[in-house]
């Protein structure tokens, strides 16, 4: 008998066990296995729900304290400490928040919670961001300081505005944006705000901003 032809006939032979195996397969060990995928099934829904509703929590927040799509820092960050508990991972981020039929400030949350809380590399982020259309999506922030004193007389608080896309934030030199929402109300600064684009956000309303 040939060498090809023994090889043939054992890989025959195996083919034939392992379908014999497959064939008689005791019930038990099928039942056991039916009930493991099933109770993983049901595990990954009740897993997703849980997401769900979690990230639900966070939306009515953001929801509830926003003005003409403006959010005030301390609201912002309320709303990211609610977002840290949920404990919810990159994949869920990117399902919940980073997604076109949120609103850019809860883009803004999820992004700024996978970069620092997560410590997710910027370039996944990216990738979500563009993945889901998201990214040109652009954030307005100003933030009033404190004016000096000179002379005996306190000059007038100083509004700064910065504008960046989603996209653009992931970049080095935009690292102060994100540390200026981070560090909130703090020693000179008096206030600070996080608005969508500055075209289309609460700048119309002038009262909204103006230094309180």
């Amino acid at each position: 008998m040939s060498q090809t032809t023994a090889s043939t006939e054992e890989e025959d032979a195996t083919s034939s066990s392992w379908a014999l195996n497959d064939e008689y397969l005791p019930n038990d060990v099928a039942l056991y296995m039916a009930s493991m995928l099933q109770g993983w099934r049901a595990f990954y829904i009740k897993w997703q729900t849980e997401m769900a509703e979690r990230a639900f929590s966070v939306l009515e927040l953001v929801k509830q304290s926003a003005h003409y799509e403006s959010l005030e820092v301390g609201d912002y960050q309320r709303a990211m400490e609610l977002l840290k508990k949920t404990e919810m991972g990159f994949k869920d981020v990117q399902l919940y928040l980073l997604t076109p039929k949120r609103s850019v400030l809860v883009n803004l949350i999820g992004l700024h919670y996978c970069l620092v809380w997560l410590g997710i590399q910027s370039e996944y982020v990216k990738a979500a961001l563009c993945t889901n259309q998201i990214g040109d999506r652009n954030i307005c922030l100003r933030w009033w300081i404190l004016g000096q004193w000179v002379n005996g007389f306190r000059r007038a608080d100083q509004m700064h505005v910065g504008i960046a896309s989603l996209t653009k934030l992931l970049e080095p030199k935009q690292e102060q944006f994100l540390f200026v929402i981070q560090r909130g109300i703090m020693h000179e600064v008096l206030r600070v705000q996080i608005s969508a684009d500055f075209r289309t956000s609460a700048w119309i309303a002038r009262d909204m901003h103006s230094q309180r």
